[in-house]
């Protein structure tokens, strides 16, 4: 048995943009608490007394919920109400805001942040299924265009948001901050939810499905394969063993895969469709933004440890830094929406182009520019990597979900944004692991000053350059496919 279907209901041009924006707010709060905490970490540690692995896990546990949240709110919110996904979520985000904001230790934080990434995962599916809904064609490239640069600036002013909070709060409490400004923020969009955002379907009846044990088995193959990661810090304290879970990763995997083709050869509906990665835009789509993922917010977080601990900047010049970066994508994510339809996967391969420069040139500015000038140097080098950034994540996004049928959209939005997670997670734990390792090597012989954390944001940014470096391949790699196949056509 199929699972039930909605009927979509006829939206004039005014409520397709009314719920865009709506939705565009929700994924922008969730973005935010993705990177705008990077900047707090040092606060943190000192007003809690957190360790290092502690730290890893604010980040990177808010990561592993919303990841594990994703695909099955995805499924979820294809069968039932978006709406109420949103109340839902954004109700949760809100309180475990709160709690975050109020936490006496890290161990409450630490619980505050999971529960907040499992609301970030119950939301975001329905931003995604949302706008592949309601908008078609052309307006739907435009549409990906301003979601695109409002992922964007979320993500490159987090730091500077983050930053202003500590300045204002001070550096004792200001990390409170951070998480008080959810509060009236997360209010206002649920006013939009509930009063703004128009009904897009009219639900039919039918049996809701959601295959427990795929839930289950995909559950535990999601918490093995970031397991590892997570406890990834670069100390000489680190337990090697954590690397044994990926073998339990692959088995679950296997059997995961397994489940899900013999659950769907039974007539019903698989938590994740494989047959979706026969469509090769949406399978090289999904590598091509997993690997892009994996990189850019690492290099965020590497590039204002490096600014807050080597050169000595407040955490809100540090945050600063990444401005250009905003305004730069958010520019040209909206001329990449535009184009796409035009210019196809070319656009994408261009801007990770300029992406893989820049993270080059990041290190050489990084390494070889004075103490008092290396921040504005590293300002302009993020100018012109935001001005790629735009031309990969809203194009890209656009083609990946070109071919998926509006009813699995939500679904085949939130398989994606797990590819974004898993990447988050994984490039954030690698690239913190080489930047801390070389500040322990370092240390161990007894050198000292600036040099350190050259080093250590040198080693950092190879992984960033070598993660930018695999989705550029993958786009040339999908580009050439498609030529062969018009050439063919």
């Amino acid at each position: 048995m199929n699972a039930p279907e909605t009927a979509s209901i006829p939206l004039d041009h005014g409520q397709r943009w009314r719920a865009f924006w709506v939705c565009v707010s929700v994924a922008a709060l969730t973005i935010l608490d993705l990177s705008k905490v990077n900047v707090a970490l040092p606060s943190i540690e000192n007003a809690l007394g957190a360790a290092s692995t502690e730290l890893q896990i604010v980040v990177s546990g808010y990561v592993l919920m919303f990841g594990l949240a994703l695909v099955p709110f995805g499924r979820l919110g294809d069968q039932r109400s978006r709406r109420m996904l949103f109340l839902i979520g954004l109700s949760l985000f809100t309180l475990m805001s709160v709690v975050c904001a109020l936490a006496p230790t890290i161990e409450v934080l630490i619980a505050g942040r999971l529960l907040q990434g499992l609301a970030a995962g119950i939301q975001m599916p329905q931003v995604i299924g949302t706008i592949q809904q309601i908008f078609t064609g052309k307006e739907r490239g435009r549409a990906f265009g301003l979601f695109g640069a409002t992922i964007g600036i979320a993500t490159a002013f987090g730091p500077t948001l983050g930053g202003l909070m500590i300045a204002a709060g001070g550096d004792q409490d200001g990390w409170r901050w951070i998480f008080w400004i959810n509060v009236p923020l997360c209010l206002a969009v649920l006013a939009g939810v509930a009063f703004i955002l128009p009904r897009t379907r009219q639900s039919t009846p039918g049996k809701l499905q959601l295959d427990p044990v795929g839930l289950t088995l995909f559950a535990v193959m999601i918490i093995t394969l970031m397991w590892p990661f997570l406890f990834t810090t670069g100390s000489p304290d680190d337990d090697p063993r954590r690397w044994w879970t990926l073998v339990l990763f692959a088995v679950f995997a296997a059997g995961f895969v397994a489940w899900e083709r013999r659950y769907a050869a039974s007539g019903k509906a698989p938590l994740v469709p494989f047959g979706l990665f026969r469509i090769p835009s949406y399978r090289n789509g999904t590598l091509i933004v997993t690997a892009y993922f994996t990189a850019i917010p690492a290099m965020f977080l590497l590039t204002t440890l490096f600014l807050q601990l080597g050169v000595g900047l407040a955490p809100v010049f540090a945050g600063m830094v990444s401005i250009g970066f905003a305004v730069a994508s958010a520019v040209t994510s909206w001329f990449g929406g535009n184009l796409v339809m035009r210019l196809g996967r070319p656009l994408v391969v261009w801007g990770l182009g300029i992406v893989l420069v820049s993270a080059v040139g990041l290190a050489v500015v990084a390494y070889l520019a004075p103490a008092d000038v290396v921040a504005y140097l590293m300002a302009a080098v993020m100018l012109v990597a935001g001005a790629g950034a735009g031309l990969v994540v809203a194009p890209n996004q656009t083609l990946t979900l070109a071919e998926i049928p509006t009813r699995e959209g939500g679904l085949a939005g939130s398989v994606g944004q797990l590819g974004q997670r898993i990447g988050t997670a994984v490039g954030s734990a690698v690239a913190l692991s080489l930047f801390y390792a070389a500040i322990y090597r370092d240390a161990a012989a007894d050198k000292h000053g600036l040099d350190v954390y050259h080093d250590a944001y040198a080693y950092g940014m190879v992984a960033v350059a070598l993660f930018v470096a695999l989705a550029f391949f993958l786009g040339v790699v999908d580009l050439a496919s498609r030529r062969r196949a018009s050439r063919r056509g």
